[in-house]
């Protein structure tokens, strides 16, 4: 059987509306948009995978067992969007943190794409023909680095705008729902039930 497409998907700042350091699911707030492009890309026959840095743990600031509770909130916020959170990955990592068991380098944080690697191991996805959505351009540089769509969310979160070829997104949209327009839209027929929906009303970059 061939691999699967999968849309990645950063959390803070382009599911929910970014709260620094947070984990109390009370305090987890959809970000604009975000909601209704849940219910879009619900449709497409591809899995959804959140990937998230979480450097709250290297810091100290939570404890590893309360991200179960973020993932449990962010499964029940899929369901009530009619669409399913196939996997919830998170980096612990942060070179200058204070818990010695994640204070160091790694693989996994973004803008390195352990996590997306992972994820295509244990999920079989095709890397080439996958998404990768995210607020800032280290998601962007993610994505790049093995060979997915990219889209960045231009809603302030990216304030020093380094540049380079692999932070280049192949798109720059407002929100979430217009990056799902945008991922239907270059999706095929079969994989939406429609023709998707006009390019022209996407923003693109080269």
């Amino acid at each position: 059987m061939p691999r699967c497409s999968a849309i990645f998907l950063d959390k803070d700042g382009t599911i929910l509306v970014d709260v620094p350091y947070n984990v109390d699911p009370d305090k987890m707030y959809p970000a604009p948009g975000a909601l209704a492009a849940l219910r879009q890309l619900g449709r497409l026959d591809c899995p959804l995978i959140v990937v998230s840095n979480q450097s709250g743990l290297a810091l100290g600031r939570f404890a590893r067992p309360a991200l179960s509770h973020v993932h449990a909130r962010l499964a029940r916020m899929f369901d009530e969007s009619g669409a399913r959170l196939h996997d919830f990955y998170y980096c612990p990592h942060h070179p200058q943190g204070s818990v010695p068991a994640y204070a160091r380098d790694c693989s996994c944080r973004k803008p390195a794409p352990g996590m997306l690697l992972r994820a295509a191991v244990e999920h079989d996805i095709d890397l080439q023909t996958s998404w990768m959505v995210g607020d800032i351009l280290n998601d962007v540089e993610a994505g790049r680095r093995v060979g997915c769509r990219t889209i960045l969310i231009d809603n302030g979160n990216e304030t020093e705008w380094q540049m380079s070829p692999q932070r280049t997104p192949d798109f720059v949209v407002g929100d979430l729902e217009a990056a799902s327009r945008i991922i239907i839209a270059c999706s095929p027929p079969s994989a939406t039930g429609t023709a998707g929906v006009p390019a022209t009303t996407v923003e693109g970059r080269p």
